[in-house]
């Protein structure tokens, strides 16, 4: 069981105007992606608005993205519940349309004690045989596992990859080190994407290759087949006043990440909708105020 490495993106999901999922839509987003370098895509996971569906709509979510890739790239779908049951009954689904993989998040809301999560994944392991990758968003589940948890889980054949969405590139340098080329490390946040590729990140996933794949599959080459640190850092500096907007406390405020990612691939000629509610239109003053960091890092 392997995970591929390479720019993987956290696929937006395409809403209609009645916000159901709208598939033609989302056939033209996963052309753009594949067209502008992505290596593979990661489909219902939390940039994909998985706590926003029911699970009915992610089986026939990951179902409708299997089929139309069609063994193009690989697929990892986001299968992760808070429940053991569920995620069983989602990843099994996954498996049996096709997918390549699964992305799973640490059981959530209830924060379990991580003896509990890691038998989680245990458990799932046992029900399944499709590569897990594990999903280590303390920001989203509330804590994650240590290296020595994931090296274990590693070693027992549980878990193939970590997507390391602290957003410390020091997570992506010490798993690496830990565990070595056997598991394949995810940077998973984006604003030390650089940095993550410099630590020995096998790959990207996350919101900004969802949203600007061509820039972020020429970042990653720049590290990962050239080794020209010069270069990549030349790159990153285009996505900085970007980054710096997107995270800005004050922006925060009055626009969500999600509401700026789908504006930022609607201005690149795929109309991909906006985000269910309670989230939903990209502010129009926020969308003046991104027009010059997004030049920026378009240009």
């Amino acid at each position: 069981m392997t995970i591929r490495s390479g720019l993987c993106p956290a696929m937006l999901t395409a809403w209609g105007r009645d916000e159901l999922y709208d598939s033609a839509t989302s056939e033209r987003y996963i052309r753009w992606l594949i067209d502008n370098g992505v290596q593979a895509l990661s489909t219902c996971g939390s940039t994909g608005e998985n706590t926003a569906q029911y699970t009915s709509e992610q089986k026939q979510i990951i179902e409708h993205v299997v089929k139309y890739v069609a063994g193009e790239v690989p697929v990892y779908a986001g299968t992760g519940k808070y429940s053991t049951l569920e995620t069983i009954d989602l990843t099994s689904h996954a498996q049996a349309v096709g997918v390549d993989g699964v992305l799973i998040i640490l059981p959530y809301y209830f924060k379990p004690y991580n003896l509990a999560a890691m038998n989680h994944f245990r458990a799932i392991r046992r029900a399944v045989e499709v590569p897990i990758i594990l999903y280590n968003n303390p920001n989203f589940a509330g804590y994650e596992l240590s290296t020595p948890e994931v090296k274990q889980l590693v070693d027992e054949g549980v878990i193939q990859a970590v997507k390391a969405a602290h957003g410390d590139p020091e997570r992506v340098s010490d798993l690496k080190f830990t565990c070595g080329d056997v598991l394949t490390v995810f940077y998973g946040h984006d604003y030390a994407a650089f940095q993550g590729y410099a630590a020995g990140a096998d790959g990207w996933l996350s919101g900004f290759p969802a949203a600007f794949p061509k820039q972020c599959r020429q970042l990653q080459d720049a590290i990962v087949v050239d080794g020209d640190l010069k270069k990549a850092r030349r790159i990153w500096e285009k996505f900085i006043p970007f980054v710096d907007f997107f995270m800005d406390p004050e922006v925060n405020q009055r626009a969500h990440w999600l509401e700026m990612l789908k504006w930022a691939v609607t201005v690149q000629g795929v109309d991909i909708g906006v985000p269910r509610r309670p989230l939903g239109p990209l502010d129009e003053a926020i969308r003046d105020r991104m027009q010059a960091p997004l030049e920026v890092l378009l240009g």
